[in-house]
């Protein structure tokens, strides 16, 4: 497929970013340049824009409905990626239908770094990063409720070290190794999109329906076209250091509608804002996010047929998604969805972290909070608190008969570390040993140490194994609702989590569905939000 795409013209900053290039071909595939300790690219302070996905989710939310202006032109605007381009059977569980038939969507919003054109040079790239792999320097999780009731935000940091699976090019069929605690973003330059929602799926069990990215160009447009975002600092800033470090954003203090150039510099601020770092950045970025929001829902403005067209050109040049959102028509439909949610059940977070204990710089998920929140999306559980009491759906039971006790092999897992205390030694031991005086003779413990699991869970790979791991749940008193089908496993696996450290009958915790404060929840609704500025970027 020939992929098109035309920009508009904008100043050339500092960190500026471009998601696609002006030829319209997917940029240059490969292993990213290494970003850890004496391997960072030169130029990073010329980094591209690490902007939120305020613009994808306006344009989803705002402007696919003009886009039957002239349908078939801004048809051919979009560009197409293939949605997830890992192993089919490392895919995430479908999302279930409610009582009502209805399902989440769940959408991920990807920005990235790409260097391969003149264009995107001038934008802020550096000579020596010309041609490189692209990276996903931007990624949100947009959950949309089954109800359409309420919707929820989960951003992840750009430096979080994860694990990605096994790509391959959808264009050239060439194929990538599944490589374990690498940054996130390295996801994109292998085989496109699709690798870094794959790479969700794998670290969320979140089910993924959908991709975006969009144009860095829509940024300027879109935030002119509603007459400005209003965002809020807390004192003067200036982003800028005598070492040509900062984004040049100059504002006083107070809340101003920032536009074109400046709406840049809002969106990619790093130094001045808070601590100067990538998480404060994501705070600023929910911040601008939420107020498009309103901007968008409020603005007359809007209902000039005029400014509908332009706004409409511009995001349909600006987009890449997947096939299943590849026509105006899908867009709009999608979009009708989304306007269901009222602005105050908007819940903007980030994925709860901590930094590497092994990589200066970079972070980690934090253990129990980011599963919890990761949990709470699995389930369309509303980030906000303001759901009303779900009853819990009955599991139904295997229909695949287990087989007899003493010939399940079973492995367990030491799952018992917390966010702060190490694992209890010999605990997978004593629950194997347990298992055996049930009858499980084919029990063993694993020696060594499990990622941290909070609740205790019974993971089975495939559905000839499913009546097995339910039984060996049964035996111990674990829910049938902690039996969960997993392609992480090779066989029945019991992980002995954080609510199991000691004694031998099992007791399940009472469900806990608050948000963590760790995700830092910001409502959509909310206009008070305004940014600390780091007292060494504050003029006068």
């Amino acid at each position: 497929m020939t992929r098109s795409s035309v920009r508009g013209e904008v100043p050339a900053v500092e960190d500026t970013m471009s998601l696609t290039p002006a030829d319209g071909k997917r940029p240059a595939k490969g292993k990213s340049p290494s970003d850890g300790d004496g391997g960072r690219r030169k130029g990073r302070s010329r980094r591209a824009l690490r902007w939120s996905a305020s613009v994808l989710v306006l344009v989803i939310l705002g402007t696919a409905g003009a886009g039957y202006l002239y349908y078939q032109h801004l048809n051919h605007n979009i560009k197409k990626d293939p949605l997830n381009i890992g192993d089919e059977k490392d895919r995430a569980a479908e999302s279930k239908a409610n009582a009502a038939g209805q399902k989440p969507l769940n959408i991920l919003l990807i920005g990235s770094d790409a260097r391969d054109s003149a264009e995107n040079q001038k934008l802020g790239g550096a000579k020596d990063t010309f041609g490189s792999a692209p990276r996903a320097d931007v990624q949100m999780l947009l959950h949309v409720s089954a109800d359409r009731s309420n919707m929820s935000v989960v951003s992840m940091p750009r430096d979080t070290l994860t694990d990605i699976p096994k790509c391959t090019d959808p264009d050239t069929g060439k194929k990538y190794a599944a490589e374990t605690d690498v940054i996130t973003n390295d996801s994109l330059g292998r085989g496109g999109p699709g690798c870094t929602v794959a790479t969700w799926e794998k670290l969320t069990g979140i089910h993924i329906d959908h991709f975006m990215m969009v144009d860095f160009a829509g940024v300027v447009s879109m935030a002119d076209a509603i007459g400005g975002v209003p965002v809020c600092v807390d004192a003067n800033i200036y982003s800028h250091t005598s070492s040509g470090k900062g984004s040049g954003l100059k504002l006083k203090k107070g809340t101003t509608a920032v536009k074109g150039t400046q709406a840049l510099q809002w969106l990619r601020t790093r130094y001045g804002f808070e601590d100067d770092t990538d998480i404060a950045r994501t705070k600023a970025q929910h911040q601008y996010m939420n107020s498009m929001v309103r901007q968008l829902r409020e603005n007359a403005t809007l209902s000039n047929p005029t400014e509908l067209r332009s706004l409409a050109e511009t995001a349909t040049k600006a987009l890449t998604v997947d096939n299943g959102l590849g026509t105006v028509a899908k867009l709009y439909a999608l979009s009708k969805e989304l306007k269901k949610v009222p602005t105050d059940r908007i819940t903007m977070t980030t994925m709860p972290w901590q930094y590497s204990t092994t990589s200066s710089g970079r972070v980690v998920p934090k253990p129990t909070d980011a599963a919890k929140l990761f949990r709470l999306v699995r389930e369309d559980i509303a980030l906000d608190g303001k759901d009303k009491k779900k009853t819990a759906t009955a599991v139904k039971a295997s229909t695949d008969p287990a087989a007899a006790d003493d010939e399940i092999a079973v492995q367990v897992e030491n799952g018992t570390r917390t966010d702060t205390t190490s694992a209890v030694r010999g605990r997978a031991t004593a629950v194997a040993q347990l298992l055996v005086g049930k009858g499980f003779k084919e029990a063993v413990a694993d020696s060594s140490t499990a990622p941290s699991q909070a609740t205790t869970i019974v993971r089975y790979p495939s559905a000839d194994l499913e009546g097995d791991a339910q039984r060996v749940a049964k035996a111990l008193g674990i829910p049938t609702s902690a039996v969960k089908k997993s392609t992480s496993v090779s066989g029945v696996t019991l992980v002995v989590g954080a609510d199991w450290s000691t004694g031998t009958k099992y007791k399940a915790p009472a469900e806990d569905d608050t948000t963590p404060t760790s995700a830092d929840a910001l409502n959509g609704s909310d206009t008070t939000a305004c940014m600390h500025v780091d007292p060494n970027y504050v003029w006068s």
